[in-house]
Protein backbone atom coordinates (compact mmCIF):
# COMPACT_ATOMS: atom_id res chain seq x y z
CA UNK A 1 0.00 0.00 0.00
CA UNK A 2 1.37 3.44 -0.83
CA UNK A 3 1.58 6.08 1.46
CA UNK A 4 -0.98 7.76 0.02
CA UNK A 5 -3.35 5.33 0.77
CA UNK A 6 -2.02 5.00 4.08
CA UNK A 7 -2.93 8.75 4.61
CA UNK A 8 -6.27 8.38 3.19
CA UNK A 9 -7.18 5.88 5.82
CA UNK A 10 -6.03 7.80 8.93
CA UNK A 11 -7.57 10.46 7.77
CA UNK A 12 -11.00 8.77 7.07
CA UNK A 13 -10.55 7.28 10.73
CA UNK A 14 -10.41 10.83 12.22
CA UNK A 15 -13.04 11.83 10.60
CA UNK A 16 -15.39 9.20 11.72
CA UNK A 17 -14.13 9.80 15.13
CA UNK A 18 -14.64 13.16 14.79
CA UNK A 19 -18.32 12.65 13.44
CA UNK A 20 -18.78 10.23 16.74
CA UNK A 21 -17.52 12.71 19.21
CA UNK A 22 -19.85 15.63 18.31
CA UNK A 23 -23.10 12.80 17.93
CA UNK A 24 -22.06 12.00 21.78
CA UNK A 25 -21.70 15.06 22.25
CA UNK A 26 -24.81 16.34 20.86
CA UNK A 27 -26.88 13.58 22.59
CA UNK A 28 -25.22 14.46 26.08
CA UNK A 29 -26.38 18.14 25.18
CA UNK A 30 -29.80 17.01 24.75
CA UNK A 31 -30.06 14.77 27.85
CA UNK A 32 -28.77 17.28 29.64
CA UNK A 33 -31.53 19.30 28.59
CA UNK A 34 -34.29 16.94 29.17
CA UNK A 35 -32.36 16.44 32.68
CA UNK A 36 -32.65 20.20 33.24
CA UNK A 37 -36.44 20.56 32.23
CA UNK A 38 -37.32 17.79 34.84
CA UNK A 39 -35.38 19.80 37.28
CA UNK A 40 -36.66 22.81 36.62
CA UNK A 41 -40.40 21.23 36.74
CA UNK A 42 -39.50 19.67 40.19
CA UNK A 43 -38.64 22.90 41.76
CA UNK A 44 -41.40 24.37 40.55
CA UNK A 45 -44.25 21.93 41.94
CA UNK A 46 -41.85 22.34 45.26
CA UNK A 47 -42.16 25.64 45.15
CA UNK A 48 -46.20 25.16 44.89
CA UNK A 49 -46.00 22.52 47.66
CA UNK A 50 -44.00 24.91 50.02
CA UNK A 51 -46.93 28.24 49.02
CA UNK A 52 -49.31 25.58 49.75
CA UNK A 53 -48.33 23.63 53.27
CA UNK A 54 -47.98 27.15 55.12
CA UNK A 55 -51.84 27.88 54.10
CA UNK A 56 -52.13 24.18 55.44
CA UNK A 57 -50.29 24.04 58.34
CA UNK A 58 -51.67 27.48 59.50
CA UNK A 59 -55.11 26.24 58.87
CA UNK A 60 -54.12 23.24 60.80
CA UNK A 61 -53.05 25.26 63.30
CA UNK A 62 -55.94 27.30 63.89
CA UNK A 63 -58.11 23.65 64.22
CA UNK A 64 -55.43 22.78 66.84
CA UNK A 65 -56.04 26.04 68.76
CA UNK A 66 -59.80 25.88 68.30
CA UNK A 67 -59.39 22.48 70.03
CA UNK A 68 -57.34 23.73 73.00
CA UNK A 69 -59.61 26.62 73.62
CA UNK A 70 -62.46 24.30 73.86
CA UNK A 71 -60.67 21.49 76.07
CA UNK A 72 -59.42 25.17 78.16
CA UNK A 73 -62.39 26.11 78.77
CA UNK A 74 -63.99 22.96 80.09
CA UNK A 75 -61.62 22.17 82.85
CA UNK A 76 -61.67 26.19 83.46
CA UNK A 77 -65.66 25.54 84.23
CA UNK A 78 -65.27 22.50 85.97
CA UNK A 79 -63.12 24.29 87.98
CA UNK A 80 -65.37 27.17 88.80
CA UNK A 81 -68.57 24.68 89.79
CA UNK A 82 -67.20 21.54 90.48
CA UNK A 83 -64.63 22.40 92.63
CA UNK A 84 -64.64 24.55 95.84
CA UNK A 85 -62.49 27.89 96.74
CA UNK A 86 -60.20 27.22 99.09
CA UNK A 87 -60.91 28.86 102.43
CA UNK A 88 -58.78 32.05 103.28
CA UNK A 89 -56.47 31.13 106.23
CA UNK A 90 -56.52 34.47 108.19
CA UNK A 91 -60.14 34.04 108.08
CA UNK A 92 -60.14 30.34 109.17
CA UNK A 93 -57.40 31.32 112.09
CA UNK A 94 -59.94 34.61 113.01
CA UNK A 95 -63.02 31.86 113.21
CA UNK A 96 -61.33 29.23 115.30
CA UNK A 97 -59.84 32.54 117.86
CA UNK A 98 -64.02 33.86 118.43
CA UNK A 99 -65.08 29.79 119.15
CA UNK A 100 -62.03 29.68 121.55
CA UNK A 101 -63.37 32.97 122.81
CA UNK A 102 -67.30 31.97 122.93
CA UNK A 103 -65.77 28.47 124.83
CA UNK A 104 -63.67 30.24 127.15
CA UNK A 105 -66.47 32.60 128.06
CA UNK A 106 -69.17 29.83 128.47
CA UNK A 107 -66.84 28.01 130.68
CA UNK A 108 -66.04 31.30 132.82
CA UNK A 109 -69.79 32.30 133.24
CA UNK A 110 -70.67 28.28 134.43
CA UNK A 111 -67.55 28.97 137.04
CA UNK A 112 -68.28 32.13 138.43
CA UNK A 113 -72.28 30.44 138.56
CA UNK A 114 -70.87 27.51 140.37
CA UNK A 115 -68.71 29.64 142.46
CA UNK A 116 -71.50 31.73 143.70
CA UNK A 117 -73.78 28.93 144.33
CA UNK A 118 -70.50 27.06 146.16
CA UNK A 119 -69.98 30.22 148.31
CA UNK A 120 -73.59 30.59 148.86
CA UNK A 121 -73.91 27.30 150.21
CA UNK A 122 -70.68 27.88 152.73
CA UNK A 123 -71.50 31.07 154.31
CA UNK A 124 -75.68 29.28 154.56
CA UNK A 125 -73.70 26.37 156.30
CA UNK A 126 -71.46 28.47 158.13
CA UNK A 127 -74.18 30.64 159.72
CA UNK A 128 -75.93 27.63 160.27
CA UNK A 129 -73.60 26.21 162.74
CA UNK A 130 -73.49 29.03 164.29
CA UNK A 131 -76.81 29.59 164.78
CA UNK A 132 -77.08 25.91 165.79
CA UNK A 133 -74.88 26.93 168.85
CA UNK A 134 -77.53 29.93 169.92
CA UNK A 135 -80.25 27.13 170.25
CA UNK A 136 -79.13 26.22 173.80
CA UNK A 137 -79.39 29.30 174.95
CA UNK A 138 -83.11 30.20 173.66
CA UNK A 139 -83.63 26.87 175.60
CA UNK A 140 -82.42 28.57 178.72
CA UNK A 141 -84.72 31.21 178.38
CA UNK A 142 -87.66 29.16 177.75
CA UNK A 143 -86.99 27.12 181.13
CA UNK A 144 -85.98 29.98 182.79
CA UNK A 145 -89.13 31.92 181.58
CA UNK A 146 -91.13 28.58 182.36
CA UNK A 147 -89.89 28.36 186.17
CA UNK A 148 -90.98 32.22 187.31
CA UNK A 149 -94.04 31.73 189.87
CA UNK A 150 -97.29 33.35 188.32
CA UNK A 151 -96.96 36.01 190.97
CA UNK A 152 -93.52 36.99 189.56
CA UNK A 153 -94.35 36.56 185.98
CA UNK A 154 -95.70 40.73 186.10
CA UNK A 155 -92.75 41.86 187.83
CA UNK A 156 -89.85 43.95 186.00
CA UNK A 157 -87.42 41.19 185.90
CA UNK A 158 -89.61 38.53 184.75
CA UNK A 159 -90.76 41.13 182.00
CA UNK A 160 -87.39 42.49 180.82
CA UNK A 161 -86.45 38.75 180.24
CA UNK A 162 -89.39 37.94 178.39
CA UNK A 163 -88.93 40.83 176.15
CA UNK A 164 -85.28 39.99 175.64
CA UNK A 165 -85.90 36.93 174.68
CA UNK A 166 -88.52 38.10 172.41
CA UNK A 167 -86.18 40.19 170.46
CA UNK A 168 -83.60 37.08 170.11
CA UNK A 169 -86.56 34.91 168.26
CA UNK A 170 -87.14 38.40 166.34
CA UNK A 171 -84.06 38.02 164.84
CA UNK A 172 -83.69 34.54 164.38
CA UNK A 173 -86.61 34.79 162.07
CA UNK A 174 -85.53 37.53 159.97
CA UNK A 175 -82.21 35.43 159.45
CA UNK A 176 -84.22 32.56 158.64
CA UNK A 177 -84.96 30.36 161.87
CA UNK A 178 -88.06 28.94 162.21
CA UNK A 179 -89.35 26.56 164.78
CA UNK A 180 -91.01 23.57 163.84
CA UNK A 181 -94.67 22.64 164.70
CA UNK A 182 -94.96 19.34 166.81
CA UNK A 183 -97.65 19.08 169.02
CA UNK A 184 -100.72 17.42 167.08
CA UNK A 185 -98.84 16.70 164.00
CA UNK A 186 -98.68 13.35 162.41
CA UNK A 187 -95.12 12.09 162.98
CA UNK A 188 -92.67 12.84 160.25
CA UNK A 189 -89.15 11.36 160.73
CA UNK A 190 -87.20 13.91 158.52
CA UNK A 191 -88.59 16.90 161.16
CA UNK A 192 -89.20 15.17 164.21
CA UNK A 193 -87.17 12.71 166.45
CA UNK A 194 -89.39 10.28 168.73
CA UNK A 195 -87.54 9.38 172.20
CA UNK A 196 -90.18 7.51 173.75
CA UNK A 197 -94.21 6.53 172.84
CA UNK A 198 -96.94 7.48 175.36
CA UNK A 199 -101.00 6.71 176.03
CA UNK A 200 -103.20 9.52 174.90
CA UNK A 201 -106.73 10.28 174.76
CA UNK A 202 -106.47 13.63 173.07
CA UNK A 203 -104.03 12.27 169.92
CA UNK A 204 -104.68 9.56 167.60
CA UNK A 205 -101.71 7.07 167.15
CA UNK A 206 -98.73 8.18 165.47
CA UNK A 207 -99.25 11.41 166.41
CA UNK A 208 -97.06 13.99 168.18
CA UNK A 209 -98.44 13.71 171.97
CA UNK A 210 -95.63 16.32 173.78
CA UNK A 211 -92.67 18.47 172.53
CA UNK A 212 -90.03 17.16 174.61
CA UNK A 213 -87.37 20.19 172.89
CA UNK A 214 -88.57 22.65 170.51
CA UNK A 215 -87.36 21.91 166.44
CA UNK A 216 -85.94 24.86 164.14
CA UNK A 217 -85.63 24.62 160.26
CA UNK A 218 -83.13 27.26 158.68
CA UNK A 219 -84.73 28.03 156.00
CA UNK A 220 -85.39 24.90 154.10
CA UNK A 221 -83.05 23.11 156.38
CA UNK A 222 -83.81 21.40 159.46
CA UNK A 223 -81.48 23.28 161.70
CA UNK A 224 -82.47 20.75 164.79
CA UNK A 225 -84.94 18.12 165.09
CA UNK A 226 -87.63 18.60 167.63
CA UNK A 227 -87.71 16.00 170.61
CA UNK A 228 -90.79 14.78 170.77
CA UNK A 229 -93.16 11.82 172.13
CA UNK A 230 -95.55 10.07 170.14
CA UNK A 231 -98.86 8.63 170.90
CA UNK A 232 -99.43 5.06 170.66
Amino acid sequence: MSEKEILENIMEELENEANEKAGSEKSSGQKSKDETAEEAAGKAAAEEVAKEAPAADKAQAEETSDEASAEGEEPKKKGLFGKKDKKDPLKEKVDELNDKLIRQMAEFENFRKRTDKEKAQMFEQGQGNVLEKLLPVIDNFERGLAAVPEEEKEGAFADGMNKIYKQLIKQLEDLGVTPIEAVGKEFDPNLHNAVMQVESAEYESGFVAQELQKGYMFHDTVLRHSMVAVAQ
